[in-house]
């Protein structure tokens, strides 16, 4: 049964809404408390970043200006000496400080209040796509950008009626942060969770958002039925069917269980297959889990043996090594062959929810035999395992697609220039052009190799 828009959005992941809380200005005093959706860990990690750092000085200070430009305004004029760098009752010490120390200025003598609202949102537009990389790839950045460039204020012709527009609805912004946003009635907070910033998110821009699992976690349900099964098991095998499973869903599963639930796995047996994904291999580097790494090889080239494999193995773990609970990580109606064998053995299946079919789930749920979904895990647990998987298969790509050496390159040249060159006179010419050979990246994507330009 799918999970209700409710359930959603109490399951719903506080990652997205904790970094914009934290670059917007959010107040320190709200992520340190014990409730989501500001998530402490989020602020003291972005903290160290000078990126993301810089970014968030800049819009506290935005906002402290606009929310107190009339105070400040009446300082200034009573106290002609006094600049906004020297007010701290209305804007930001430790904010103009740490700005200082990671080397901007954005105070110019002279300046109003306005002026220096234009010119932070003018550094804030040109510094905001260095905080890119904070954020997911699938979410749209353009979107998220657009929250923080102000058009209104990147001009002081604009600034008063901008400043107008916020006053009458600040209380509706989240948690009072000057934002490019238009609030509607009842709202409620926009950073109240991931799924809801999300889905109003892609709202706001004419945009339609899907993927749940994209900002969702498995609910307390799910994941209490898992650590019940493995409180109750005195050791348990994880076993994977490789050829039919998703290695990027099963690291998600397994990172989103936490410590508590790995330290109940003796070790996760991959069976492998040639024809698999090729992130199999690097799945032990992701979780907190031994893993174990089979090959399993073909006899026929179109016929694969990985499931008998399977069952083989796991007979063999439960009669030799006594283990008697078993996670099956496969979608496959031929397991229940194994289930229904052994009923002396504990069954717990993790699954895709495409490929489990009715009659393996109305076969399981007649036996008791609980099934979890890896679909409903949070999939940006998944984030770090995809890229090294693409970086480590492209990688294997060029080193396969450049496989050229220059001196026959030379030789070859020379031989259709007819031309003769000493060994000195052609280590010389590999020197001054060869040595530097460019890699140019087409706008097709294309790869090319060229000789540099003198």
């Amino acid at each position: 049964m799918y999970p209700t828009t409710e359930q959603m959005t109490q399951n719903s992941t506080y990652d997205i809404v904790s970094k914009l809380g934290y670059l917007s200005g959010v107040p320190r005093k709200i992520f340190d408390q014990p409730f989501p959706p500001m998530e402490q860990e989020i602020f003291q990690r972005l903290e160290k970043d000078k990126n993301a750092r810089i970014v968030r000085n800049l819009c506290q200070l935005r906002t402290q200006i606009v929310r107190n430009y009339k105070a400040i305004h009446d300082t200034a004029r009573r106290m002609e000496l006094r600049s906004i760098l020297n007010m701290p009752e209305y804007v930001s010490a430790e904010s103009i400080r740490q700005l200082t120390a990671d080397g901007v200025r954005f105070f110019k003598k002279g300046h109003t209040p306005n002026q220096t609202v234009v010119e932070l949102n003018r550094i804030l537009s040109d510094r905001l796509n260095n905080c890119k990389s904070l954020f997911p790839g699938w979410l749209k950045w353009e979107y998220l950008r657009s929250l923080f460039v102000l058009p209104a204020w990147l001009s002081e012709a604009g600034a008063k009626a901008a400043a107008q527009q916020y006053y009458s609805h600040r209380d509706r912004l989240p948690y009072q942060v000057l934002l490019n946003w238009e609030p509607i009635a009842e709202e409620g907070n926009l950073f109240s969770c991931d799924l809801r910033f999300v889905r109003r998110l892609y709202e706001a821009n004419n945009d339609y958002f899907t993927d749940t699992s994209k900002v969702c976690d498995a609910g307390s349900l799910v994941k209490g039925s898992i650590y019940e099964f493995l409180e109750e098991s005195t050791e348990a095998v994880l076993i994977v069917d490789c050829e039919n499973s998703d290695p990027y869903k099963l690291c998600a599963a397994l990172k989103a269980l936490g410590g508590e639930g790995a330290k109940k796995f003796c070790k996760v047996i991959l069976m492998d297959d040639e024809h698999s994904a090729a992130a199999w291999p690097l799945l032990e580097q992701h979780i907190a889990i031994p893993v174990e790494h089979v090959l399993v090889p073909r006899l026929k080239k179109n016929k694969s043996l990985v499931d008998h494999t399977l069952i083989s193995r796991a007979c063999k773990e439960f009669y030799e090594n006594d283990v008697g609970s078993f996670v099956i990580v496969a979608s496959d109606s031929d397991y229940w062959a194994l289930v229904s064998t052994m009923p002396q053995v504990r069954f717990l299946f993790l699954v895709e929810r495409e490929n489990f079919g009715a009659d393996m789930k109305a076969a399981l749920a007649n036996s008791g035999i609980c099934y979890a979904y890896m679909d409903d895990f949070y999939q940006g647990y998944s984030e770090d395992i995809k890229r090294v998987a693409l970086r480590s298969v492209i990688a294997c790509q060029l080193k396969q697609a450049l496989q050229l050496n220059v001196y026959d390159l030379l030789e070859e040249a020379l031989a259709k220039t007819r031309i003769f060159l000493s060994p000195q006179e052609r280590q010389r010419f590999y020197e001054q052009h060869l040595r530097n050979i460019q890699l140019n990246l087409q706008e097709d994507g294309r790869l090319c190799l060229a000789l540099k330009q003198k």
